[in-house]
């Protein structure tokens, strides 16, 4: 090969990869479009798409207050998209990166998990997912479901590829080899203690999701159980799913020793499930704060408790995780 085409064959890969981000970067954009475009019309007054019986049309404070906060979530989306994009976003602190798309892919990964499944089934049956079974005190018109999770799927997979091209070109000595091959360490002993303790409080919610997925109400609220149905079954199933993956993978970094296991793959595993317990939890958690006393949306001490657990497993995950590879980028200075 000559020089001249060495030369050239980098120059055409390089312009390939920018070209496919560029193109990564507008599809998550344009995907959330629809989403911001309703919660707009909805802080502006509007009820496009808002059933007369749904309970949102009774809500108005609270609702305000929840669209302008996803309003802003979105709009990280975006900002998110154009860091993972743009040179600068190389010289973003790694923190300050990592913490919103872990959080971003919390949020996202059940939706793309659980949504394909509830479509199929809405499909079976001849309804449409989110339409409460016809419902008329459904709390959105189905085509609403429909556009905003799927805008939802997309800016999952255009956003997640964005994130793994660039973690690999930064941080891809972080986890390159083998579970069994990781170093002696001090803080073995601790991570072990982590891992022990993320697979067990992984438990309750892997436990109480796997009840109310089975048709269950045990500890649900009265309007939780009321509003118990096939979709929501499916959600709880997805958190099993999550729960499972969380404490698998803490217990394989913290417990491994097989030379085969890529170690890129508990740290997937952890790292989707963590922010899918986490992400879920904090939200259904703020969504309650404004229910007063004896409301029948009043979280039951189970599902509160269930909510809690998520979030401390998330932070175990996230305090822990910034530990290790700390560990390893200052192992690899050295």
């Amino acid at each position: 090969m000559s020089t001249h085409t060495a030369h050239v064959a980098p120059a055409r890969t390089t312009r390939r990869s920018r070209t496919a981000r560029t193109v990564l970067c507008v599809t998550t954009l344009i995907a959330c479009v629809p989403y911001l475009a309703l919660k707009i019309a909805w802080i502006a007054g509007s009820r496009i798409g808002i059933p007369e019986g749904s309970a949102l049309r009774r809500d108005s404070n609270s609702l305000m207050a929840l669209n302008a906060l996803t309003v802003l979530m979105d709009t990280a989306v975006i900002a998110l998209a154009f860091l993972l994009t743009r040179p600068w976003g190389q010289r973003v602190p790694s923190w300050l990166l990592a913490l919103p798309m872990w959080g971003a892919t919390g949020l996202l990964a059940p939706i793309v998990t659980v949504f394909p499944a509830q479509t199929l089934a809405a499909a079976v049956r001849g309804g449409s997912p989110g339409d409460g079974g016809g419902s008329p005190d459904a709390l959105l018109a189905p085509w609403v479901w429909s556009l905003v999770y799927t805008g939802f799927i997309v800016q999952a997979l255009a956003l997640g590829t964005l994130f793994v091209l660039y973690a690999g070109e930064r941080w891809a000595h972080l986890w390159r080899g083998r579970i069994g091959a990781l170093p002696d360490s001090p803080t073995r002993s601790a991570r072990r203690l982590t891992a022990a303790a993320v697979a067990v409080l992984s438990l309750l919610p892997a436990t109480t999701h796997l009840l109310w997925a089975s048709g269950s109400t045990t500890g649900l609220n009265a309007a939780r159980a009321a509003a118990t149905d096939l979709d929501s079954r499916l959600n709880d199933a997805g958190y099993v799913l999550f729960a499972l993956l969380t404490a698998v993978g803490a217990l394989a970094l913290g417990y491994g020793r097989s030379r085969r296991v890529p170690l890129l793959l508990p740290l997937a595993a952890t790292w989707i499930g963590s922010g899918a317990l986490a992400g879920w939890g904090g939200w259904l958690t703020l969504t309650t704060l404004s229910v007063s006393a004896g409301d029948p949306k009043l979280p039951s001490p189970l599902l509160s408790l269930t909510y809690a657990v998520q979030m401390i497993v998330g932070m175990l995950v996230a305090v822990a995780g910034a530990h290790f590879f700390a560990e390893r980028e200052a192992a690899r200075c050295a």
